[in-house]
């Protein structure tokens, strides 16, 4: 099949929208990724450079296109706006395009970009801040139900067990490892992560989540060096990943 051919075939399924929509929601996730932390409101205040405090235009905030017209820099003081914004655009948009191809469309597929759309935010957080911000988690958690139980009946289930179970998993191992070792060892945002997984994958996926995410930060920390393994390394990120293939291909 020839590009035009597919997307023709994307148009006509109503695949090219949620691809469409990606970098909005890319520039939007950049927009929390940078004030949740910070506890700045995300509604209210209108974008501005962080550098020269001016107040940016329509033009200046175009998903992808200003950046690149901009080359990367503040149209009033030349500034450098930062790659993180486009690469959090381009990712987003990514992950609608991962969606569509695994296969999915109308409902699901929406509801599998606004899945993928909030692990990437909660990701990226997690990544810079070693934080997992509860005003995006507990939402993802009912968000799983909903979409089961408008979607996946059959399913809402194994999902609220999923839910309760990750949660409850994760909380008893980090209350084990501070009363063993005297100090935090996982947040209660990682188990409150674990529980929107299981709100949306179930309950029988779970573990498959967890070893693919433990495996991977395990690499990542190795492949820093020694000393990291005693640092704090974001488990948010890896977890993240685990739910979003579970869904695509285990789900």
């Amino acid at each position: 099949m020839g590009a035009v051919e597919l997307i023709n075939v994307w148009v006509a399924g109503g695949a090219v929208w949620p691809v469409a929509a990606g970098p909005f929601v890319g520039s939007f996730c950049g927009v929390l990724i940078r004030r949740l932390p910070a506890g700045r409101g995300v509604v209210g205040g209108r974008s501005a450079c962080a550098a020269c405090g001016r107040t940016l235009g329509v033009r200046d905030l175009v998903p992808v296109a200003s950046f690149l017209a901009l080359r990367g820099r503040c149209r009033f003081c030349g500034a450098p706006i930062g790659w993180d914004v486009l690469a959090v655009e381009l990712a987003a948009t990514g992950v609608a395009v991962w969606a569509v191809l695994a296969g999915l469309d109308g409902a699901v597929l929406w509801a599998s970009c606004a899945l993928g759309w909030a692990l990437l935010t909660l990701a990226w957080i997690d990544a810079v801040c070693l934080r997992l911000p509860d005003v995006l988690t507990l939402p993802l958690i009912l968000a799983g139900l909903v979409e089961a139980a408008f979607l996946e009946p059959e399913a809402l289930n194994a999902r609220a067990f999923g839910a309760a179970f990750g949660y409850t998993a994760f909380w008893a191992v980090a209350r084990v490892y501070r009363r063993v070792r005297g100090r935090d060892g996982l947040g209660l945002g990682d188990a409150k992560l674990l529980a929107a997984g299981g709100a949306w994958v179930g309950v029988w996926v779970l573990g498959d989540v967890v070893l693919a995410a433990a495996l991977a930060g395990l690499l990542w920390a190795m492949r820093r060096g020694r000393p990291e393994l005693a640092a704090r390394v974001p488990f948010g990120p890896f977890l993240a990943g685990g739910i979003w293939v579970a869904w695509l291909y285990l789900g």
